[in-house]
């Protein structure tokens, strides 16, 4: 039997690292989360785009 989990969008925004991702984990608006596995190397490009953006 299957146990299922209402998903909600409630929590903070986190990132860990899991083996040699790095995986982030959203609060989507409307509920749900989205999750992203990224490379260093991606995370790193996200981290530039997103600091030209935010001042």
């Amino acid at each position: 039997m299957v146990a299922m989990k209402p998903r909600t969008g409630d929590g903070p925004m986190e990132a860990t690292k899991e083996g040699r991702s790095i995986v982030m984990r959203i609060p989507a608006e409307g509920g749900g989360r989205l999750v992203l596995e990224l490379t260093a190397e991606e995370a790193q490009q996200m981290s530039e785009a997103l600091s030209e953006v935010v001042q």
